[in-house]
């Protein structure tokens, strides 16, 4: 037995509007830090406008996995395109980790051997992006970062307001030291948050791929409290995974009375026990299988 009152084609969290207005925003500004990076030879700033890329390919994919997200099921779609946005997220983690690992390696080189570096131009720069980011910040926010999908997205741009904030003191640090090696230094810092931004987004989207039970769900407390019940003997069979950011979802064999099944108790005891899930787990798509004492000998349990 199951619950058929769920809807699997639940609409996307992502807004589109503020996501579009966040895309232009960066490109506009990724072509004008570009063209500052080579003119005061900034490896800082280029790392920023590497990131900045990714922050626009993050976002792109994001929109597109929102897009697909909204596709009914169909045929053997049976949970319709919900996956793409935890493939869309777990891009963005892979796009900020071989980033940090290409600018991280040349900033060690330059940490060595420090080119000349215009601070002053860095510091205009990148007071600019620290703006442009914080504008960028509030709209993929907007979009709703309840989506995994979106969420990608906006560790990109937080990562990159930290990489500009970072840029900012080291272009200070020049103008008044002459230290060209803070240029190297706040990359390597940049780095390090794109590494801490990527495991976080991995992890996340690695324990969903990996149909991991959700980290908040204590499957030992869920088993307990169905068997809490009137009528419940055991519960066997329970499984916990998550499809999409907000769709958990759990199966589970259920044993109980043989008088349920007699006097018409079955469906009333699935409505309870779907509400225990619902209503103390946030489990609402659930697919239970009432099961008579005798029939647990005839099946290979898991756990």
């Amino acid at each position: 037995m199951s619950s058929h009152k769920h809807d699997h084609s639940l609409p996307s969290d992502a807004d589109p509007r503020f996501l579009i207005a966040a895309l232009t925003l960066l490109a506009a500004f990724m072509i004008t830090e570009v063209v500052t990076a080579v003119v005061s030879g900034s490896l800082a700033l280029l790392s920023d406008a590497g990131h900045m890329l990714s922050d626009i390919g993050a976002i792109a994919i994001a929109l597109w996995a929102a897009r697909l997200t909204q596709r009914r099921p169909q045929g053997s779609w049976t949970w319709g395109w919900k996956r793409a946005e935890i493939l869309s997220a777990a891009v963005n983690g892979v796009t900020l980790l071989v980033v940090a690992i290409v600018v991280g390696v040349e900033a060690i080189q330059r940490l060595l051997t420090p080119p000349a570096v215009g601070g002053e131009l860095i510091m205009v720069i990148a007071a600019i992006g620290v703006v442009v980011n914080i504008a960028v910040a509030w709209l993929v926010a907007r979009a709703s970062r309840r989506s995994l999908n979106v969420e990608g997205a906006y560790q990109h741009i937080l990562t990159d307001l930290f990489g500009f904030i970072g840029t900012l003191v080291a272009g200070l640090v020049i103008v008044l030291t002459g230290w060209a090696r803070a240029d190297a230094i706040a990359s390597l810092i940049i780095c390090a948050l794109m590494l801490r931004a990527a495991y976080s987004l991995l992890s996340q989207t690695g324990r969903i791929l990996m149909e991991v039970a959700p980290a908040s769900l204590d499957l030992n407390e869920v088993r307990q409290h169905v068997m809490g019940l009137d009528h419940v003997q055991s519960v066997h069979d329970l499984h916990a995974w998550t499809v999409s950011s907000d769709l958990p979802a759990v199966s589970a064999h259920i044993v109980v009375e043989d008088t349920c099944f007699s006097d018409g108790h079955a469906p009333i005891l699935l409505a309870q026990i779907q509400q225990c899930l619902s209503g103390h787990f946030d489990l609402e798509h659930s697919t239970l299988q009432l099961e008579p004492p005798r029939h647990a000998g005839t099946e290979n349990q898991t756990v």
